[in-house]
Order: structure tokens, then sequence, then C-alpha cells
């Protein structure tokens, strides 16, 4: 995929080709986005206890199994069989939303849990594509 930033100029008079400014880069959104493909995977968003980080329902989560977490990574985790998307805090065992309207939950030695990746990056959709609007986790 080749990456083609728009200029965009008020006053254009003329009938010039749209394409005439652009520019191609030569890079691929996977090389751009994406460190460790072979450890990454793509999850959606959904809710609003993220939004304190720019995370938003319906966004794309770019999660890298690789990496180390550490205190304050935005994390996925399997937690108690279902897929989460909080603030790591290893010091208290916790699990932290990005809202106040939500509380810090705990985890306990009999709970379920297992470290997803670490959310590298978000991708806003401003227009849902209809193959996703049935992915939403």
């Amino acid at each position: 995929m080749k990456i083609i930033p728009i200029y965009i100029e008020a006053g254009i008079s003329g009938f010039e080709s749209p394409a005439a400014e652009y520019k191609e880069l030569g890079l691929s959104l996977d090389q751009l986005l994406i460190r460790h493909p072979n450890a990454t995977f793509i999850g959606q968003a959904t809710g609003q206890s993220m939004e304190g980080v720019g995370i938003f329902a319906g966004d794309l989560l770019i999660v890298d199994r690789s990496l180390n977490a550490k205190d304050g990574d935005v994390v996925v985790a399997n937690f108690n069989g279902c897929f989460v998307c909080k603030l790591l805090d290893k010091k208290q065992a916790r699990l932290l939303s990005a809202s106040r309207k939500h509380a810090p939950v705990s985890i306990k030695p009999e709970d379920d849990f297992q470290l997803e990746g670490i959310v590298t990056r978000s991708i806003r959709l401003h227009h849902q594509a209809p193959e996703l609007a049935a992915c939403m986790l």
C-alpha cells in the first residue's frame, strides 16, 4: 500500500488533475504501524472507558504481543473470559480505565488473567466499514 499525503489549498482554480499534487512516499501501512508483524494482531475497541487516552468505540487497536508490559501501558487482556483494553497497574495488580466513571479492577490470584499484548497504536475510523461492524469486541 502506498501512502499519499493530500495537500489542500483554498482558491484552486482550473481543472488540474486531483492527483497532480500527490507524492508517493513508498511506505506501506504495515511498515509504518507494525514493528513485530509475527507478534501483532488488530482488535476493535468498544465502550467509553478508554476515551481519556484517545481510544474510542470503533477504533482499531494494534496490539503487540512481543513487548514487555510496564506500569501505565495500555494493554489488551483476557480477564475472566472477557477481552478488555485497560491501563496496567503492575505494582498494585490492577486494571485501570482512563475514565473516573469506572473503578479500578484488582487482579486477584483466583482470577483468570492473561495479558494478550500492549496497544502500540489506535486508528480512528471516520466511516465505519460494513465488514467491521460485525467484528466489534
